[in-house]
């Protein structure tokens, strides 16, 4: 395993016991808003603070661009970068509902080098470094096979904060539901990610999305042989906030399924903050 994957690895487990010991707890939480449907609990911001503390430790001249903030502003000019969600899908873990995770991407001059995602609910360990494949558990895995988007499971989320997309949204869904097996909104986009990498699902769209909620799940899609990219199946989905992500032949079946609502979703598009909010 890379050094680098080695520390991270370290770091989302920390993370992951800081997680479980809150879920154990959930009643005591303290719980803050950050805006419409936005929350965060005093869980993201001590998991987060010990991933960073974890990976500065090791690289303490690496720059951090985490959910919450922490460290923001330090080493701004630096060519590694971590991207971090401590706790993707916080709503879930506020409710008891067992589908979350830690998100850890190592990002080189802007190209992603380093992914671990880790559900410490089921002890699940998804790690990739660039042009060496992707793991579950330190097992090889790879996209689905299927050929056909009507045999597919799709995985997707709802753009959930201000609305602003909803009504295409909704048929977009629509369309899916109408061409696929079958659509799944579990509710944590970097698990997703890695469930399209794992072959559990076949595909994955999302629209909406901030960079850590896919940096470290597009380098395992990469890795385990399927595609990533934006709505229109190019390559701005890092920093886009829109994502389709599956196996070659059901990505194409994908990009086209869905490209009547590209330009209605261009002109929704809020505009973005220059440094993205936390989300």
């Amino acid at each position: 395993m890379h050094p680098m994957l080695s520390i991270a690895v370290k770091a989302a487990r920390r993370a992951g016991n800081i997680i479980n010991r809150g879920a154990r707890e959930l009643d005591l939480l303290t719980v803050t808003t950050k805006g419409p449907k936005d929350f965060v609990s005093e869980v993201d911001r001590q998991a987060e603070g010990a991933i960073v503390e974890t990976l500065l430790d090791a690289y303490p001249d690496h720059a951090i661009l985490a959910e919450e903030g922490t460290a923001k502003g330090a080493n701004a000019d630096a060519e590694n970068v971590w991207i971090i969600d401590p706790l993707d899908g916080t709503t879930n873990f506020l409710h008891g509902f067992p589908q979350y995770c830690v998100s850890i991407a190592l990002a080189h001059r802007g190209q992603v080098t380093q992914g671990v995602i880790y559900d410490p609910v089921r002890n699940d360990l998804f790690t990739t470094s660039r042009g060496r494949g992707a793991f579950l558990n330190e097992r090889r895995i790879r996209v689905s096979r299927r050929q056909h988007l009507r045999d597919c499971l799709i995985g997707t989320g709802f753009p959930f904060r201000d609305g602003a997309y909803l009504e295409t949204y909704l048929r977009m869904m629509k369309t899916m539901i109408e061409q696929t097996a079958g659509l799944r909104r579990p509710g944590a986009a970097a698990l997703d990610l890695a469930y399209v990498a794992a072959g559990f699902y076949d595909g994955f769209w999302e629209v909406g999305l901030n960079p850590w909620d896919v940096a470290a799940g597009s380098l395992l899609v990469q890795e385990s042989g399927g595609l990533i990219g934006d709505m229109g199946g190019e390559g701005n989905f890092l920093h886009g906030g829109q994502v389709i992500a599956a196996n070659p032949r059901i990505f194409a079946q994908m990009v086209t399924a869905l490209a009547p609502f590209r330009d209605e979703l261009t002109r929704q598009r809020p505009p973005r903050p220059a440094h993205p909010s936390a989300g």
